[in-house]
């Protein structure tokens, strides 16, 4: 199953949709009128029932452009870093050995697909990250590497900012150079992971002005989904509606003017105009 969220500035819409591509406004189900987050909706207690709800429905089902879906993102956005091999290459450094590059990110980075993103004056180089982010759907702690699937609800893909010139100068500024407005993008629709038959041969792009800048396989992280999981719950209490983008196989500079895509196969593509901030 597949759900994306709409925000009217005071009210959101929610719609779901399963294999035929149509997507079933929630606001015709019975006790779902009112729904805001997609993780609720998706816990092992309710999705079975909300499927069948959506399927016995889908005759009712519209078309939807998700240009503008609202950001997936529910809860707390960690990152991990340098994950895949060529990102390292792009900052000139070595992969880290006991474990990812981390960060938390601050919730006003956050924007919704097909949003603007902004240059800030504070930096002269930004880049563009497409990235898989994993959605939690259970409060964890201490997950085993081996049990990573039990608590993620979903799937999604993530296009995430970083002023790559704050990095380069230290490389412990990493939340500061991530947690400008509009630097953060995760949508544009949450995927059941159900839906998903491999995750390693999911390729993700990130795409400039057209042009492919990085693509690679989640089969190319060093440290695979099952590891991020159990790295993030480490000691500590995970929300339901946590995301932890699991890293890019490349960046693009972008600057005012570029249009900027992560395309994540059979998950989802974000699409972003580029701007200097005001």
């Amino acid at each position: 199953m597949k759900l994306a969220r709409f925000s009217t500035g005071i009210s959101h819409k929610v719609y779901a949709s399963l294999d035929d591509g149509r997507w079933v406004p929630l606001a015709l189900i019975p006790g779902y009128a009112d729904a805001v987050r997609l993780v609720d909706l998706v816990a092992d207690d309710r999705r079975g029932e909300l499927e069948e709800q959506v399927r016995s429905l889908a005759g009712q089902g519209v078309e939807l452009d998700l240009g503008d879906a609202a950001t997936v993102a529910q809860g707390p956005v960690w990152g991990a870093g340098l994950n895949y091999r060529k990102h390292s290459q792009d900052l000139l450094t070595e992969q880290p050995k006991s474990g990812p590059g981390s960060y938390l990110r601050p919730d006003g980075a956050l924007i919704g697909n097909g949003g603007v993103i902004e240059l800030p004056r504070q930096s002269e180089r930004v880049t563009a990250e497409a990235e898989l982010g994993l959605v939690i759907g259970r409060e964890c702690k201490n997950v085993s590497r081996d049990e990573w699937l039990s608590v993620v609800a979903g799937v999604t893909a993530v296009l995430d900012m970083t002023a790559e010139d704050v990095i380069r100068e230290n490389p412990r500024y990493i939340p500061w150079a991530k947690g400008f407005d509009t630097f953060c993008s995760v949508g544009p629709q949450l995927v059941t992971v159900d839906e998903i038959s491999d995750f390693d041969t999911i390729q993700v792009s990130t795409v400039r002005n057209g042009e492919v800048i990085a693509s690679a396989p989640v089969s190319d992280m060093l440290y695979d989904l099952g590891y991020l999981v159990e790295y993030f719950t480490a000691g500590r209490t995970i929300a339901p509606g946590t995301v932890i983008c699991t890293g890019t196989p490349g960046a693009a500079v972008i600057s005012a003017g570029d249009s900027v895509h992560a395309v994540v196969e059979g998950v989802g593509t974000l699409a972003h105009t580029v701007d200097q901030a005001p």
